[in-house]
């Protein structure tokens, strides 16, 4: 083991050879995720059929991911301090391979629901432990953004060739081959990370508080709910007294964190102004862009009528751009400041959703990819900014605490965008298919098609042809129409936000100025070969 020494005064070091090598490994469980994501949501029209699972099944098989996710990002991030970043990496690598086969051969939705838990639990540990680690191997900012550049990227490059390898997965072989994408990569992970990465922990890290890790995942899972259930219904009891009973748990938390010597989460990290409010802005963009990307891909599917293959081939633009973009982003950072940066994506975003807002259903799909492209890059530019501001903020022997942080506002954002851009479109759509249902329809064929598109496409094929083509006609266009309405509301949204982030960070330097004021590793950041 070895301990960095630097005097307060020194700069940091430069990353080398062996640093650049490690961003590699850890480009690993991010092309993993961002696979498990965009797989799923080709997989889930025939996944949905082989399972009987019906659109409450599906919002759940979807945001339980993510939900879970979000409930042991902080413990997992701090639990990483403590036990070393690279040694919860594997074991969370390990997890995910083993959950993942599981998932592969569920046999009903709920299993499923159950399988992807655990694979959300096993994700929990892998990103904040690659953001902490990027952050310690490259304390130099431009270097450091341009890590985080490049960490993003390859999220995104999995998001470009994972609809394309899941679509020939689900062309020739069942819907659980696609999670079995996982196995392999978390291998390879399993065999390069120990020779490659270093190890960081604290040097004191205290015993993990086991009260504030129960009362941490009693606050959110019930948020969570009661936001999804709200959003989904409208106003009722239950959901209402979990959001009010999770919200008071933590206060609770808060306060605890307050009272410990080692807490689980150091709220001390939000008095810094620039770090809560990339946060916010964090959890904003995921939410409107997590919501909309379930929306687009089954649009390509059910109202377009592509295949899986075809579908993954065409939101492979939308991926290049958004990489494009990503690393394009670090480079103006130099330059301009990041405000500015930021303001000009979320237009560029808002314009990408003015177009899926006039959207005319079928026959419109050279539109719904060029809508999706602008979107996509244009909300690459905040997404990496805020990221590199947050860890940028946070001392180095809290960076997996802050990392966790990150990812937990990121997370949310988009499981709560499924649950809340999800429901909004299911409401205009099923007002919409109320209004212009033929007439005559048994009262189980109209309550399978009000279920959603899916069900429409299965009943529609159980009529006779006159009725069965007019139904779904009918069901196309009211999807399309939610479609409409999501894109409109995040038009008007992403303009708000261009202007907030311009209030929020003008006084940000552009990196190239800001080169020097990056803090030093303290003397206690132990390091590990």
């Amino acid at each position: 083991m070895t301990t960095d020494t630097a005097a307060p005064d020194a700069p940091p070091r430069r990353a080398g050879r062996r640093e650049w090598t490690g961003l590699a490994v850890l480009a690993l469980p991010t092309l993993l995720l961002a696979l498990d994501l965009s797989v799923l949501y080709l997989a889930l029209p025939r996944l949905s059929a082989d399972l009987g699972a019906d659109s409450t099944a599906q919002l759940w098989i979807t945001d339980i991911y993510g939900f879970m996710i979000a409930g042991f990002l902080v413990t997992m991030g701090t639990l990483g301090d403590r036990i070393g970043r690279r040694r919860l990496l594997l074991i969370g690598a390990a997890a995910f391979a083993a959950a993942s086969v599981l998932a592969a051969y569920a046999a009903t939705p709920e299993q499923l629901i159950a399988c992807r838990a655990l694979l959300g639990v096993a994700g929990a540990t892998l990103m904040p432990s690659t953001l902490a680690l990027i952050s310690n191997m490259f304390p130099v900012p431009a270097q450091r953004a341009t890590a985080i550049g490049v960490w993003m990227s390859c999220f995104m490059g999995g998001m470009a060739v994972g609809p394309v390898i899941g679509g020939v997965l689900l062309a020739n072989f069942w819907w659980g081959s696609a999670f079995l994408l996982g196995v392999p990569v978390m291998v390879l992970l399993l065999v390069a990370a120990p020779v490659l990465l270093p190890e960081y922990r604290q040097p004191v890290p205290g015993r993990l508080d086991l009260t504030s890790v129960a009362l941490s995942l009693a606050a959110i899972l019930p948020v969570i709910y009661g936001l999804k259930e709200l959003a989904r219904y409208g106003w009722q009891p239950l959901p209402a007294v979990a959001l009010a009973g999770g919200t008071g748990l933590a206060v609770l938390f808060v306060r605890r964190q307050r009272t410990l010597a080692h807490p689980l989460l150091d709220v001390g990290l939000f008095a810094n102004r620039t770090f809560r409010s990339a946060l916010l802005l964090s959890l904003l963009n995921a939410l409107l862009m997590g919501g909309t990307f379930l929306l687009v891909s089954q649009y390509l599917q059910l109202v377009e009528g592509l295949s899986p293959l075809r579908a993954g081939l065409w939101l492979v633009p939308q991926a290049v751009a958004m990489i494009t973009a990503t690393m394009l982003t670090p480079v103006a950072a130099r330059r301009i400041r990041p405000a500015y940066v930021m303001a000009a994506g979320q237009v560029v975003t808002a314009l990408g959703f003015g177009l899926l807002a006039v959207l005319s259903g079928e026959g419109s799909l050279p539109v719904a990819v060029v809508a999706f492209v602008l979107a996509a890059a244009g909300i690459a530019l905040p997404s990496q900014l805020v990221t590199d501001l947050i860890v940028g903020a946070a001392p180095r022997e809290k960076a997996g605490s802050a990392a966790s942080v990150s990812e937990t506002s990121g997370e949310f954002g988009v499981a709560l965008g499924v649950a809340a851009v999800g429901s909004l479109a299911a409401v205009v759509y099923r007002g919409r298919l109320t209004e212009t249902l033929p007439g005559g329809l048994p009262a189980d064929v109209v309550d399978r098609a009000r279920d959603g598109l899916a069900g429409a496409a299965e009943v529609a094929a159980t009529l006779p042809a006159g009725s069965g083509t007019e139904l779904l006609t009918a069901a196309r266009a009211a999807y399309t129409a939610g479609l409409n309405t999501a894109g409109a509301i995040g038009a008007v949204v992403l303009l708000a936000l261009a202007v907030l982030s311009v209030r929020l960070f003008r006084t940000v330097r552009p990196h190239g100025e800001a080169a020097g004021a990056e803090r030093p590793a303290p003397a206690g950041d132990h390091s590990q070969p």
